[in-house]
């Protein structure tokens, strides 16, 4: 597969998981500075690793959630805590990898991270 194929492959999966209008905004975000920047993440984050067989995307939503709540950010989590609803995860799934984070990387991360998946879960209707 070309890195077209892949950019075009990325960008159908984070329009599906995140919506169109979300996709363009972050998109659009940085004009033509960014655009290089998209073309990377289309192709190689969502065409290439977020389209692998090996994990369901309702996993790979946890470990996204997991993973920038522990390094604190925040506008990436509140994507991904969209992302893992799309994905089929559950509110309580959600909370419970949050919890790890505690065990994990500190309260603080977790505080951050439960502050910001309760207003998303709040805004989609799922608490």
């Amino acid at each position: 597969m070309d890195t077209r194929d892949l950019h075009d492959k990325g960008l159908k999966l984070r329009r599906e998981m995140f919506g169109r209008e979300a996709v363009e905004q972050r998109t659009n975000a940085f004009g033509a500075f960014g655009e290089p920047l998209q073309t990377v993440i289309n192709a190689y984050a969502y065409g290439d690793i977020w389209s692998r067989p090996g994990l369901p995307l309702k996993t790979k939503s946890l470990a996204a959630v997991a993973m920038t709540a522990a390094i604190g950010r925040a506008s990436e989590l509140r994507v991904h805590v969209n992302g893992a609803l799309t994905n089929g995860c559950t509110a309580e799934e959600i909370r419970e990898i949050l919890l790890l984070v505690a065990l994990y990387c500190g309260i603080p991360a977790a505080n951050e991270g439960h502050r910001i998946a309760f207003d998303v879960l709040r805004e989609r209707g799922a608490v």
